[in-house]
């Protein structure tokens, strides 16, 4: 049984589409006009972690039968006295034992450490146009709250105004834009990293990058993703720019050059075409050679100026896993990213997406056990970012808890992305001189929205909290999509404090797979999650019999 319905009657949302795992709908829209719990998130933040309507309802559960192994399969434990992890000063005195004492800062990597305010990042938002139309209001809300944000793959490839020759890029204005954007508001929490693969790697990214940012960036590996078993696609509606994209040298789809296929693009039979990047590593055919490869590319970025190297990796099998985490562990990188099935995508194929991978909780589950067996034999272990499905405060805390104490961070790609499409649909209605600009998709606020106000001051449960951080008068350079996404960090910031302090954790250093339970045997096996009846019985047949 999956945890999450259509309609929550408890929280007043509602999914306009199919509910996936995470709570997102299976297909998300821009111009969505609501109202999933991401979505009314965005706008009233924290409000919405508790039933609506108090003092005329109560509440009950019903998410108690656990089916089948998934995150939702695990429930949070919670203790009836303790604390752990108190900040330094306070006590366990009932008075500072309160979840806003709850410390969610995190730092990640090997030699030199990057902080978070919380234990979220972005994941890869590359050369869709997704990424690109709403790039300000991820990158500008993510720099804010003081988490890492990714800039994805084939970004410089696919940008028109960018110029490459041999391998140098010379202009690179769209790379430029979105690495700009954040620093602006980077205030020494959080990071941008630039992901490369092979394309990337050929046009000279992280040689422009290095170049031109030397510190301020962090350069990604990127082995796959969690939605596909094959390279990064979009689809583009121009045969000028489908051929553009051939010679550039990707993979297009049909063939672009053919003579038939453009006669069938001008007579209206096709009217698309997707680009795909090329499968890395193919002529490698062992796990050593693949090390040793892996070693050369992350010492030739060390030669050339980074200080912080990560690794993105996708749902493949148990072999690429264990490569995954003894290579980085090994060439001693700051973070790896696992992506599971379940994860999001701009453009993947959707029955691969159905089909292929090992599902994220089975992918984690097994990157402990790795990662474990490392630790037993005196091996600093890399820091690890689980990625998969997440959306939800829970989903949070029993990710971190799963992986702990290596996992320093959630990846989180479709939920992030939520309110920079509402912010900006907002934004372009209030102020429909910025609609075109902000890729505003509404000519009315709808009334999911109009419930709450009409003024940016009067819908955004946080718009007050960013202009205390920015100042008055910067509030005008902010789009509304970052202000929703700051909204609706705060919202699963202020969850997962108060789960937290039911687990008695009071900082995140301090969660342990002990504050989790599984609700099935079948979850037990697959994870080695305890049962709920089994945790602590021992103890408790002591207490019993004493």
């Amino acid at each position: 049984m999956l945890r999450f319905e259509k309609s929550n009657d408890v929280l007043g949302t509602t999914n306009r589409g199919n509910p996936a795992e995470s709570g997102l709908c299976t297909l998300c829209r821009a111009d969505c006009q609501g109202k999933c719990e991401t979505w009314l998130s965005s706008l009233v933040g924290r409000k919405l972690l508790y039933p609506r309507d108090f003092g005329y309802v109560t509440a009950g559960a019903n998410n108690t039968t656990h089916l089948g192994v998934s995150y939702n399969s695990l429930r949070i434990q919670g203790y009836a006295y303790g604390s752990h992890g108190l900040k330094s000063g306070l006590s366990n005195d009932p008075d500072d034992c309160i979840f806003p004492n709850v410390d969610l800062s995190t730092e990640f990597g090997y030699a030199v450490k990057t902080k978070a305010r919380i234990p979220m990042m972005t994941g890869a938002l590359g050369s869709t146009f997704i990424a690109a139309k709403y790039w300000d209001s991820f990158a500008i809300g993510g720099a804010l709250i003081g988490i890492p944000v990714v800039i994805g793959e084939n970004v410089v490839g696919v940008d028109k105004q960018s110029e490459i020759n041999k391998g140098k890029i010379s202009k690179a204005p769209e790379l430029d834009r979105r690495i700009d954007t954040y620093l602006r508001y980077f205030d020494g929490y959080g990071a941008i990293i630039v992901q490369l693969n092979v394309e990337d790697t050929r046009n000279g990214v992280a040689e422009y990058v290095v170049n031109k940012y030397g510190e301020k960036a962090i350069i990604e590996l990127k082995w796959g993703q969690g939605a596909k078993d094959i390279g990064g696609e979009i689809q583009v509606t121009s045969l000028e720019y489908a051929l553009f994209l051939k010679k550039r040298g990707y993979v297009v789809d049909p063939n672009p050059e053919l003579p038939e296929v453009q006669e069938a693009f001008k007579q209206g039979a096709i009217r698309s075409f997707a680009r795909h990047s090329r499968l890395g590593g193919t002529n490698l055919s062992r796990s050593e050679v693949v090390k040793e490869d892996f070693m050369k590319s992350v010492d030739y970025l060390r030669s050339i100026g980074y200080k912080r190297i990560s690794l993105k990796t996708g749902s493949y099998g148990m072999e690429e896993l264990a490569m995954a985490i003894k290579f980085a562990s090994d060439a001693k990188l700051d973070l790896l990213t696992i992506d599971g099935s379940g994860g999001g995508t701009g453009m993947s194929p959707w029955n691969m997406m159905q089909s292929w991978g090992v599902p994220s909780i089975f992918l984690h589950a097994k990157a402990y056990q790795y990662a474990s067996m490392l630790a037993a034999k005196g091996q600093r272990v890399v820091d690890l970012s689980f990625a998969g499905g997440f959306a939800l405060e829970d989903s949070i805390f029993k990710g971190i808890a799963l992986g702990a104490p290596y996992v320093k961070l959630i990846c989180m790609g479709r939920a992030i992305m939520v309110p920079g499409f509402l912010g900006s649909n907002i934004e372009g209605v209030i102020h429909t001189d910025r609609r075109e600009k902000l890729n505003g998709n509404w000519d009315q606020l709808p009334k999911t929205v109009t419930n709450f106000g009409n003024t940016a001051q009067e819908i955004f449960a946080s718009y007050f909290d960013v202009q205390k951080k920015v100042g008055k008068d910067e509030m005008k350079n902010i789009p509304y999509g970052a202000i929703a996404l700051y909204t609706l960090a705060d919202k699963l910031s202020c969850g997962l404090q108060q789960l937290m302090a039911g687990a008695r954790k009071f900082s995140l250093n301090r969660m342990s797979r002990s504050d989790l339970f599984s609700g099935n045997r079948e979850t037990e096996k697959e994870t080695g999650i305890p049962h709920v009846c089994d945790i602590n019985d021992e103890i408790a047949q002591k207490i019993l019999n004493a």
